[in-house]
């Protein structure tokens, strides 16, 4: 049977390919949780935004500093290796992170976060590139829908894995500081190592499919002069379709993670609640929502107008911002979140497949590695909108209330130059 008539978890390495990228997902959403549940317990109001937001920054800078290198790498070498070169780094890292926890070397700890992210950043555009490899361009929606369920599940489980299991670890202790408690959570770290081993196992088993490009070589003086980053930005924006994707996609996660950095304040404040289960839960909502969604992208990607779609999902989630701060209580909550990932998950699996399906094969990763960099540029430039809001006091309630405000102008801006 030929390879385009197969069933798209019929194919070989798939099913390896997804559970990896879920591997993946969860270890770097465990180190954030319990970096994050430690700032949440010690800090309130706007230290708490403060911190969070920079978590979220170190998350996020390393997709930056490597657009070019990691880019160059997953268009040079076969994706599976960079996978697994980038699976055995994450057991190095894990490793390291243990040994900070059972230390108390919160700085540590928290600094290898964006270490942690740096290895995401190399790995990403090798996984999303290997996505049209495996799958074709005949099943290519439906596996982005795929692999964004996958990642939201992982999240979702990480979410409430190491939540659960930090509130486990901190029961009946006594704390004071962010050293004491990242020492009482410790065996959490042996968690972390396991499932890296696991992943690079997983990663073993991927079959490469498209031969790698052994002619090309980087240009370091290009590259230290700032030529390659122009180049390559140059290469994402000749194509109109792909950058307004990308200018979409940055959008979206902009505003997600302002609502990241704000919510839990938001939370503590308006439900005086201070269990982590309960505010990570309440955010996990928009993962279940995101699932929900992008399968659904997935299925009538295939049979309608993908930009019906995105213009649908982009009004939802307009209207949850608008209805979010307004808000009193965690049912209520809960539904308006997972509504806010619904219309996400609407929005983000067709943009994604908008951008490899019309990329060339040959400038993929460079093109995905792009979509990466934009992103990042406007996230961080909203988690430094939401850090300047904390320094100058400005409560969480009046935060989100101008986020929707600021979603509505950019995807007018976005529209008007199509």
């Amino acid at each position: 049977m030929a390879k385009q008539a197969l069933p798209i978890y019929k194919r070989q390495g798939f099913i390896p390919f997804l559970a990896v990228a879920f591997i993946n997902a969860m270890v770097d959403l465990g180190h954030k949780i319990i970096i994050q549940n430690t700032v949440f317990k010690i800090y309130d109001g706007a230290e708490q935004i403060m911190f969070t937001a920079i978590v979220n920054g170190l998350i996020l800078l390393p997709f930056l500093l490597v657009f070019t290198p990691s880019g160059f790498l997953a268009d040079r070498f076969s994706k599976p290796k960079i996978m697994q070169w980038s699976a055995l780094a994450a057991i190095i890292i894990t490793l390291l992170i243990t040994l900070g926890y059972y230390q108390g070397w919160f700085i540590f700890a928290f600094t290898m976060t964006f270490v942690l992210a740096l290895q995401s950043a190399i790995y990403s555009p090798a996984k999303y590139g290997y996505i049209r490899e495996i799958s074709g361009i005949d099943r290519l929606a439906i596996a982005n829908g795929l692999m964004q369920a996958t990642t939201i599940v992982a999240i979702l489980a990480g979410i409430f894995i190491f939540s659960i299991l930090f509130e486990f670890q901190l029961q009946d202790q006594s704390y004071h500081s962010e050293q004491e408690i990242i020492q009482l959570i410790a065996p959490i770290g042996w968690a972390l190592v396991g499932l890296s081993i696991v992943e690079y196992l997983l990663a073993r088993q991927l079959p490469s499919i498209a031969t790698s490009q052994q002619n090309l070589r980087f240009n370091w003086q290009h590259y230290r002069q700032g030529k390659l980053l122009k180049i390559n930005l140059k290469t994402l924006s000749n194509s109109p379709i792909i950058w307004l994707s990308v200018l979409g996609l940055s959008l979206f996660w902009g505003v997600s993670q302002t609502l990241l950095a704000t919510f839990p304040a938001f939370a503590k404040e308006v439900l005086n609640e201070t269990n982590t289960v309960v505010i990570q839960g309440l955010l996990a909502c928009s993962g279940i929502g995101i699932i929900i969604g992008s399968l659904t992208a997935g299925r009538l990607s295939n049979n309608s107008r993908p930009d019906k779609l995105i213009m649908v999902g982009t009004a939802g989630l307009i209207c949850i911002l608008f209805l979010l701060p307004q808000l009193n209580s965690a049912m209520n909550f809960a539904y308006a979140i997972l509504a806010f990932g619904l219309f996400g998950g609407l929005v983000i699996v067709p943009l994604n497949t908008f951008i490899q399906h019309h990329a060339p094969l040959e400038k993929l990763g460079i093109i995905l590695a792009g979509n990466n960099w934009i992103q990042n540029i406007v996230m961080i430039s909203f988690l430094l909108l939401t850090l300047l809001a904390a320094v100058f006091h400005m409560d969480s309630q009046n935060i989100l209330l101008a986020l929707p405000v600021i979603a509505f102008i950019m995807t007018l801006i976005i529209l008007k130059n199509r």
